[in-house]
């Protein structure tokens, strides 16, 4: 089903309040799966954008941890339903998150080795797999007490914005598989525009993206 335009013209500024297309039911001709859609194209737009990044210099935090609802059975890393998660946080910047395949060193490495420049100044927790940062740069690792920093040092930028991700994406009552890359792109484009309004953007953003441009990222399998 085609959208009408006036529905076109108004999903960016829902999709920019969060709000969920199961709650858009009334008021106008527009199908769920046609909103969906549309949803689905702009987050495609959000996640090109963020792969076309430039790499993090400077002071950079590193944490993982895991998105998916309550599951019965194995709890933590290996937990079934759940996505690992890796991302890194430039204090004061950007962030990137991907999925990983792993909670293991070479899955982090890979990541790592990507986005970032040498040199670079990384903070950690004790997890022994960031043991060969300070092989790129420097390296400060935390110890934490009761789950607190101690000392002055800390990652809490990254922690923080596992924090708000998962507050964002809580509402949308659990989150496609196929289609989890393209809601933490989303979330990692709406951290680089914190503070700014994102109506504009997201209108810019959708009159210069091409379907064939954004369409390897659309759907990821595995």
């Amino acid at each position: 089903m085609q959208l009408p335009a006036k529905v076109k013209h108004r999903l960016p500024d829902l999709f920019v309040l969060g709000v969920p297309c199961y709650r858009q039911q009334f008021g106008d001709q527009a199908s769920s799966a046609a909103r969906e859609r549309f949803y689905r194209l702009l987050r495609a737009c959000c996640a090109q954008v963020e792969q076309l990044r430039e790499s993090f210099e400077g002071t950079i935090e590193c944490d993982e941890t895991t998105f998916g609802g309550a599951r019965k059975g194995k709890r933590g890393w290996g937990a079934a339903g759940k996505v690992i998660v890796f991302g890194l946080i430039k204090r004061n910047g950007c962030v990137k998150a991907m999925s990983i395949p792993a909670h293991d060193r070479a899955s982090v490495m890979q990541q790592i080795q990507a986005p970032p420049r040498e040199g670079a100044l990384y903070y950690t927790d004790e997890w022994q797999a960031y043991a060969t940062l300070r092989l790129r740069g420097e390296h400060v690792m935390i110890r934490k007490a009761k789950g607190r920093p101690v000392g002055r040092e800390h990652i809490n930028g990254i922690e923080g914005f596992w924090n708000d991700a998962k507050n964002w994406l809580y509402p949308y009552r659990g989150v496609p598989r196929q289609y989890f890359h393209l809601y933490l792109a989303e979330v990692c484009y709406r951290f680089k525009h914190r503070g700014q309004d994102l109506k504009p953007l997201l209108h810019k953003l959708l009159r210069q993206t091409s379907i064939q441009s954004i369409r390897t990222v659309l759907i990821r399998k595995g």
